[in-house]
């Protein structure tokens, strides 16, 4: 029967999920090892930063060595032995940031320190102790100190403990024993009582704790961070609110002890903290070079810190990713942006350079691509080096000054890796929910891949607020991706609404609103390429995987969308965000616990009622990432709902059991035999 339908239908999917595409997809990475050739420059940079050497490996073992002149512009290829013979300066000196102050003053007159949880100062001089506390203790203790300047005034940090949740997990099959052992680790979770920082000021000469006027402006801190005791007069910190919707710089006169506030965040949505963050205090001019996204872009700011008045200094409709440095001799910020090139995906990362004033914007990076630097010793030279998904990388020399060419250094061989059966992921863009916004991703095909027939769709999803995760640079193996293809699928990634790094009204939408995921951004994009490319065949169901919050986002797919996706498997999934990490669920689900945790929960009752499809729940019983029971409570809603689904639980294995061997092996057989309709590893 086979055989005749075969002869039939050529196009028909018996071919797939065979052996061979089993033994293909495992060896994928051994295919296409060593295959990628001129596609790294690692400098050996010389006295002086103005010339460098590298070595570029080539097919059957063969080397060649390469000496640049920066000054000249100029790239040589010598052979070995005529490298020059001085002495290499490889890696540019790290620029080392400031620690805190220790116990001892800046004077040296004075040591603060910590005994049963009180602050103790002594005089060096004479040994003798003053005691500056007697309230503290093993729940409310004074811990950290910091001095001032002018060693007259002392900031304690006094924490009041929080709670002491831990997760007991159990390993079933100990390597050193027959009996299973038990692990119990401190997690807090969503809604628990957490470590609550508040500093105290004393006067060191008169031994006396300064009160503090204003304290409401820190009354219920998630964290007191950023800690800068320019003087002896005053003192800056950030305040970051409980719930993550208030972050303040605040100032304490330390004469008077008057708390202000010096420039603040209060979105209506989330502060992203964790990623969006940054401050740096320029105490020459009395500013701070601060982050935000009050514009509704991530950008940066000048704060003058007398008035609180905040100046742009980077302005538009993309972001700041990071901040390189801070010149304040010369006034000027590198950074990475991200979107300020319009014709390029947004997500490609470029080096930037811009004056305090906002003036004389320059990009130091050229390309169509996410770029990589390098700086010469010297700070005069760059390495740039960028690549695509489908283009490998090309690598330049180019002027720190006003990022100007100097000269070609390597474009990536990837002749070999064609040759290897590679085939180049394909970049596709479509417009989202609202039928304006491009949501950008990739179609990865297999290897065998033939446009005459049909194949189910897969989407490989990870939805966390955190970043985005399409891939862009190059790789010869987009591992999950392509090894999933392999077997007869085309395999997706996009990056929806609600995840990271586009304007503050995308990342928005993530809210109190996990369980939304950006479905209604991905089905609109998977419809949009299957009408463009016939060979996608959407007829039965789209399948769709993932782990720990792709895990939570995967199972949610077939709850909540189970007329699109209809085949899933879930890998160590947060399905509860009450029964998550603390950190990550409190900065986008927020705080207090309200209904919407309930409600989104993939234990819902109303929720669980909506699956039809096929649904594979994956743990680890060492996972300490995310609570296993978060699983197993979804295994209970299920089997209390009479659902039928399959429940793999690794012994041995933490987070990500499904990328051991035997959990990728299952991982593959479920899509083969729920999308393919066939038995795995069929001959």
């Amino acid at each position: 029967m086979r055989i005749a339908l075969a002869l039939l239908f050529p196009s028909f999917v018996f071919a797939q999920g065979t052996v061979a595409d089993y033994e293909r997809a495992n060896n994928l990475e051994k295919q296409f090892a060593n295959k990628v050739f001129r596609d790294k420059v690692v400098p050996t940079w010389f006295e002086g930063g103005s010339k460098f050497w590298y070595r570029v490996d080539l097919p059957l073992g063969r080397k060649e060595f390469v000496i640049v002149d920066c000054a000249k512009g100029r790239r040589e290829v010598v052979a070995e032995g005529k490298l020059p013979k001085e002495k290499a300066n490889i890696e540019t000196e790290m620029i080392q940031q400031k620690r805190p102050r220790g116990g001892t003053s800046p004077d040296g007159k004075w040591v603060a320190s910590i005994a049963k949880f009180n602050v103790v100062l002594r005089d060096a001089a004479t040994n003798a102790e003053t005691k500056l506390t007697t309230d503290g203790t093993a729940e409310n203790a004074y811990g950290r100190v910091l001095w001032s300047a002018d060693s007259m005034r002392l900031i304690a940090i006094r924490t009041k403990a929080g709670g002491d949740r831990t997760v007991t997990i159990v390993e079933s099959s100990p390597k050193d024993q027959v009996q299973p052992k038990t692990t119990n680790y401190f997690y807090l979770k969503p809604g628990d009582a957490i470590p609550q920082d508040r500093p105290h000021v004393f006067d060191v000469p008169a031994k006396k704790e300064i009160p503090l006027a204003g304290a409401e402006l820190f009354e219920n801190p998630w964290s007191l961070s950023e800690w800068h005791v320019p003087s002896g007069n005053e003192a800056y910190f950030v305040y970051n609110q409980r719930g993550h919707r208030i972050v303040r710089l605040l100032r304490i006169d330390l004469t008077s002890g008057k708390v202000s506030t010096v420039t603040a965040e209060e979105p209506k949505t989330f502060v992203d903290y964790a990623n969006k963050s940054f401050c740096q205090h320029l105490d020459g001019t009395d500013e701070t070079v601060w982050m935000s996204e009050r514009s509704g872009w991530n950008h940066l700011y000048l704060i003058d810190r007398k008035t609180g008045k905040a100046s742009p200094i980077t302005q538009g409709n993309w972001v700041v990713r990071g901040v390189e440095n801070v010149d304040a001799k010369a006034r000027e910020i590198t950074f990475r942006a991200m979107g300020i090139d319009p014709d390029q995906d947004p997500y490609h990362v470029h080096l930037c350079r811009v004056k305090f004033d906002g003036t004389g914007l320059v990009r130091l990076t050229e390309g169509d691509g996410t770029h990589t630097v390098k700086l010469s010793p010297n700070g005069e030279y760059l390495i740039d080096s960028y690549s695509r998904v489908d283009l490998a990388p090309v690598t330049a020399l180019r002027k720190v000054s006003d990022g100007s060419k100097v000269c070609d250094l390597e474009k990536a061989d990837v002749s070999s890796l064609k040759r290897a059966g590679w085939k180049a992921p394909e970049r596709f863009v479509a417009k989202g929910r609202d039928g304006a916004t491009d949501i950008y991703g990739v179609i990865v095909r297999p290897t065998n891949f033939d446009p005459a027939k049909k194949y189910p769709v897969i989407e490989y999803i990870y939805a966390g607020p955190h970043g985005f995760f399409a891939p862009k640079a190059f790789r010869p193996v987009l591992s999950q991706l392509q090894k999933m293809a392999e077997l007869g699928f085309l395999v997706v990634q996009m990056d929806g609404m609600g995840t990271n790094w586009r304007s503050k009204a995308f990342h928005d939408v993530c809210w109190k609103n996990l369980g939304d995921a950006g479905f209604t951004d991905r089905i609109a994009w998977i419809k949009a390429a299957a009408a463009k490319h016939s060979e996608m065949d959407l007829s039965k169901g789209v399948g769709i995987f993932g782990g720990s919050a792709g895990g939570q986002s995967s199972t949610r797919a077939l709850l909540a969308h189970p007329e699109f996706y209809t085949v899933a498997v879930s890998d160590c999934g947060c399905h509860d965000n009450r029964v998550d990490k603390i950190w990550w669920n409190e900065l986008w689900m927020s705080w207090p616990i309200e209904k919407h945790y309930a409600e989104q929960s993939n234990t819902n009752p109303a929720m669980v009622e909506q699956l039809k499809g096929k649904l594979m729940l994956v743990v680890g019983e060492l996972d300490k990432n995310v609570d296993p029971a978060s699983t197993f409570q979804v295994a209970n809603a299920l089997i209390r709902a009479d659902k039928d689904f399959d429940l793999l639980v690794i012994p041995g294995a933490g987070h990500g059991a499904c990328e051991t061997p035997y959990g990728q092996r299952r991982r593959m057989d479920f899509f083969v035999r729920h999308l393919l309709h066939l038995e795995p590893r069929a001959r």
